[in-house]
């Protein structure tokens, strides 16, 4: 599908804001910005379409309303400005659209509540009962409880997992900056703006530039993190200028702004999109080149005879990353030993695992439809 009949035929579109463009360092929210970004969301849901919002900017709040001149560096404080910043952005927020006629709910998340099958099923019920009654849901990572273990850790990939967790047609990703460029085009000139890329390729990732300002935590390298998510989901993503005047309505009217992201044809079923993003792998097989080409180009299983080596501890079930020997992760699936059974039946045959380990579960250590290739 092009990329004019993508936008124009989204009916589910996940938004999200960075802080830099809705706060200022001082000064908290900034409410023109806010009934701005209101107006242009509030279009596109009286124009039929059903939109969450993923908005940063709760720290960034909190710090202003307790006096703080720089960010946090302890997670105690941190999530004590978020606590403060949170009700604060989410006022602004609801005073913005209700000039529109336009409900919102607050949803806050961790990694844990779309890691776990059960909470991540029990978030996108809860998600979709908001769209269905009309309300917008405003979603944020639960700072005021996150830790960095439960922590998806930026809003871009979160953005991209709460557009595979509800099955949106469209991510955009509004930035202060039109899309990706060749370069930093604050300080090359010659650096051109890409309009499509239809595959994050190795010299797509080499483009990646980061900026650290005082108020945005999230760079270009987070947001081709969230792309891949969204690729693999079937998930066209745009990253835009969100000071552009109604960039959203203007994008969904087909106008070729920011930087549009293809996705694959081969759409991963929702149960492969949690297995591949939702979960952090708790450790890592590493397998030999002929067990990498049986997954990677014939769709078979992970035997035991295929396991090199076996990295960390994870129990049953768990979802482990899997390695060629030099090499990065090139899959993800959900292993059918513990990480203690993997290391006692690595590198023997299927018919030796009841011997090994006086009983056998399963033939594979990873079944073919618990995996993915990346």
């Amino acid at each position: 599908m092009g990329r004019s009949r993508a936008l124009i035929g989204a009916r589910r579109i996940v938004v999200k804001v960075g802080s830099g463009l809705i706060t200022a360092p001082g000064e908290g929210p900034v409410a023109p910005r806010i009934s701005a970004l209101a107006a242009d969301l509030a279009a596109l849901v009286k124009d039929g379409r059903e939109v969450a919002l993923v908005s940063s900017g709760a720290i960034a709040t909190g710090m202003a309303r307790l006096g703080l001149p720089a960010r946090p560096r302890s997670i105690p404080e941190k999530q004590a400005a978020a606590a403060v910043g949170q009700s604060a952005l989410m006022w602004q927020y609801e005073q913005a659209f209700t000039r529109h006629g336009i409900q919102v709910g607050q949803v806050l998340l961790t990694r844990e509540d779309i890691g776990d099958r059960s909470r991540y099923l029990n978030a996108r019920n809860t998600l979709l009962a908001l769209l269905d009654f009309g309300v917008l849901p405003i979603i944020n990572e639960n700072d005021t409880v996150a830790v960095d273990e439960i922590k998806v850790g930026d809003n871009d990939n979160l953005a991209a997992l709460v557009a595979h967790l509800i099955d949106a047609d469209l991510l955009i990703l509004l930035t202060d900056v039109d899309g990706l460029y060749t370069g930093d085009p604050r300080r090359d000139r010659t650096a051109r703006r890409l309009e499509t890329v239809e595959a994050i390729t190795g010299d797509i990732q080499r483009l990646v530039f980061d900026a650290t300002t005082r108020v945005s935590v999230g760079g270009m390298s987070t947001k081709l993190e969230a792309a891949q998510k969204a690729n693999a989901s079937g998930i066209p993503m745009v990253i835009a200028n969100g000071r552009e005047p109604d960039v959203l309505q203007r994008l969904l009217k087909g106008e070729g702004l920011g930087t549009y992201f293809q996705p694959r044809d081969d759409r991963l079923a929702a149960r492969k999109r949690w297995i591949a993003f939702a979960v952090p792998p708790q450790g890592r097989l590493v397998v030999d080149a002929g067990a990498k080409k049986a997954l990677t180009e014939r769709g078979k299983s992970l035997l035991p005879s295929g396991v090199a080596e076996v990295d960390g501890d994870f129990p049953a079930g768990a979802v482990v990353a899997l390695a060629e020997a030099g090499g990065g992760e090139f899959a993800r699936g959900l292993v059918n030993y513990d990480s203690g059974e993997v290391r006692r039946i690595r590198g023997t045959k299927t018919r030796e695992i009841e011997r090994t380990l006086g009983y056998k579960g399963c033939d594979e250590v990873i079944h073919r439809d618990n995996l993915v290739v990346l």
